[in-house]
């Protein structure tokens, strides 16, 4: 079994040194080669691809503009990025619109395949820097954003709220006052669109706003 390869590379001398490259291996079938990914869509629904190796930056539309429609309606085919360098932001925008992983053009005449071997196993060849920058743009989206915009004070009295603190106690905690406390309270419910207590609270346990 053969592996269809769609390729796009701006550089026509590295594009068809790629290509001759692909032709010598038998388990490899090249079915295009483009300087520019302006039809991926409707190559992707013809000559349905097994992987796409596409350069990131490339006249007409660069490679994260391309991996950004693609993933729109196919999230699953692998995405080979090509780059001169392996710390840019273009490779980290890349990455996040969803390809697969990338390999460096100085090591493709060493690296290609065993990449190629590795992304279509699933893998996401990947350098170090570039991994510690996904990671770490990916624990920033996990923390709990606050859409309807509460004040500190008013997290804090509807965490304690939570707890199941009377008024009193509340304006204890936070050393303020009981009308204070009230008017906290009386924001948080026109903020979060409810009219208790218990409404509130479920609210804000379920959409992780404290």
């Amino acid at each position: 079994m053969t592996n269809s390869i769609l390729l796009y590379e701006d550089n026509p001398l590295l594009r068809e040194s790629i290509e001759s490259m692909l032709r010598l291996n038998e388990h490899i079938t090249l079915v295009g080669s483009h300087e520019n990914p302006t039809e991926v869509k409707t190559h992707l629904q013809t000559l349905h691809p097994n992987l796409l190796i596409m350069d990131i930056d490339m006249p007409g539309m660069n490679g994260i503009e391309a991996v950004t429609r693609i993933r729109v309606t196919d999230k699953n085919i692998p995405i080979l990025m090509l780059t001169v360098f392996d710390d840019n932001k273009h490779v980290f925008d890349a990455i996040c619109a969803g390809a697969s992983g990338y390999l460096l053009k100085k090591d493709i005449s060493s690296k290609l395949f065993p990449a190629i071997e590795e992304v279509l196993a699933g893998g996401s060849p990947m350098s170090p820097s570039i991994a510690r920058m996904v990671l770490s743009s990916m624990r920033l989206k996990s923390v709990p954003e606050n859409p309807y915009q509460l004040t500190a004070k008013e997290r804090e009295a509807l965490t304690s709220l939570s707890k199941g603190n009377s008024y009193k106690l509340i304006a204890h905690e936070m050393q303020i006052s009981i009308d204070t406390v009230r008017s906290h309270i009386r924001n948080i419910y026109e903020k979060l669109h409810v009219h208790s207590q218990t409404e509130a609270v479920s609210k804000a346990i379920n959409e992780k706003l404290i």
